[in-house]
């Protein structure tokens, strides 16, 4: 598994939104993006990060930063998931787990012995030029704001 480290391009991706309109790395150049790659929408542990990424809006558009989420689960999953909790940014559907796969959170898991394939949490912060600032591998829910506005 490739992992990213600060100063890498930011592997460009293009996915549909909650909404299934087209969002894309494109999209943000000029600004900072903080993107966040999470297991599966309305889990405890990918709410708590979502929320937290929701609260902190302010503080990262002040710091000239906008925020999306990826995961596996398809555009209508995302939807219900960002309405019911009010997120108000881009949540990414990676159904094919391409993005995933280049920015190296994809591989295997283990959960009560058994193995299988998914995403690893993990975080990134892209610079304006579209450049890996920071990159955040195995964070938990509970971190990746704290780290993200740190970095800023």
């Amino acid at each position: 598994m490739t992992t990213l480290q600060p100063g890498d391009p930011a592997p460009p991706f293009e996915l549909l939104d909650q909404d299934s309109k087209p969002v894309g790395l494109a999209d943000f150049a000029g600004r900072k993006l903080l993107v966040y790659f999470y297991p599966k929408a309305s889990t405890p542990g990918c709410t708590a990060q979502s929320c937290a990424v929701r609260d902190a809006l302010p503080d990262l558009t002040k710091a000239g930063t906008a925020a999306v989420g990826i995961s596996p689960d398809a555009p209508k999953a995302q939807a219900k998931f960002d309405l019911k909790h009010e997120l108000g940014f881009p949540l990414l559907s990676d159904s094919g787990h391409s993005v995933a796969e280049a920015y190296g959170v994809w591989g295997e898991k283990s959960m009560y012995g058994k193995k299988y394939m998914g995403v690893t949490r993990s975080s990134f912060l892209i610079d304006e030029e579209g450049r890996i600032q920071q990159a955040w591998y195995k964070v938990s829910p509970g971190d990746t704001v704290p780290k993200a506005l740190a970095a800023l």
